[in-house]
């Protein structure tokens, strides 16, 4: 099998968010692989190794997310793309536009990526990039089985589950509980330098349209500090009346 993993790059989710004239700013932070992405990585692997094939990791980021590359290969991931996206502002859309020229004349069977991405949590690349290739996509996905030329996935819905039949090649986006992603050993640390980085620039992909951002942040501010919670004693009447009173005179909803 061909298997292609999208990945991004990601703050460290212990970091603390510092936000400087406006922009949040990187300095000193750590960066690591978008969790969700380890899930997709670690299931790409396990497919490989029931399937047999090849296993490549593609991200759209700067340089500094060659060392996400080199832990998603060190983990068993056989080769890595790179896409340079220095100094770049993009969106879901451009993103999703340039792994479409990356991909649309690779062969593969199955790509693999992360439910959502935890900085912006949009959830929209796979899928976009699953319309953009005129596949089918399954999102959130907890379970995958691969039969011949087609695809078994479970997904969680509504405390229940859904099992869905679909044909290769296929997008999936994975969830947690989908496996545990494993660590990468010392060997497979050492293997990795080895491995290939291919690195592009967006200047020699061949894109369809032009590309563009479709949208632009106006502004990044933290949510505003919650106040302290008032509990509400005595007879259930009185509370009743005592919070209609807190809710005109001081909340003003009603």
């Amino acid at each position: 099998m061909n298997i292609l993993v999208l990945m991004k790059q990601t703050f460290d989710t212990e970091e603390k968010i510092v936000l400087q004239n406006g922009t949040i700013s990187e300095k000193g932070v750590n960066f690591i692989i978008n969790p969700y992405d380890e899930y997709a990585i670690e299931e790409a692997i396990q497919l490989r190794e029931e399937h047999g094939g090849e296993v490549t990791v593609i991200t759209v980021g700067p340089e500094r997310s060659e060392n996400a590359l080199r832990t998603a290969l060190a983990m068993g991931v056989d080769k890595a793309v790179r896409v340079d996206s220095e100094d770049l502002n993009l969106d879901q859309y451009s993103t999703a536009k340039i792994l479409e020229a990356v991909i649309k004349n690779r062969d593969f069977d199955i790509i693999l990526g992360g439910n959502m991405a935890v900085d912006n949590s949009s959830g929209q690349v796979g899928p976009r990039l699953a319309e953009a290739l005129n596949i089918p996509q399954m999102t959130t996905i907890t379970k995958l089985e691969i039969d011949g030329n087609r695809a078994i996935v479970e997904r969680d819905v509504e405390g229940d589950k859904e099992v869905i039949i679909v044909s290769l090649p296929v997008l999936v986006t994975a969830q947690q509980g989908l496996n545990e992603p494993r660590y990468p050993s010392l060997p497979g640390i050492m293997k990795a330098k080895k491995k290939p980085i291919e690195r592009l620039e967006i200047g020699n992909l061949e894109f369809d349209e032009v590309l563009e951002v479709k949208t632009i942040p106006t502004e990044i501010f933290f949510p505003p500090k919650k106040g302290a919670v008032r509990m509400l004693n005595g007879e259930i009447k009185a509370q009743v009346s005592e919070l209609a009173v807190l809710l005109r005179s001081k909340s003003k909803v009603i």
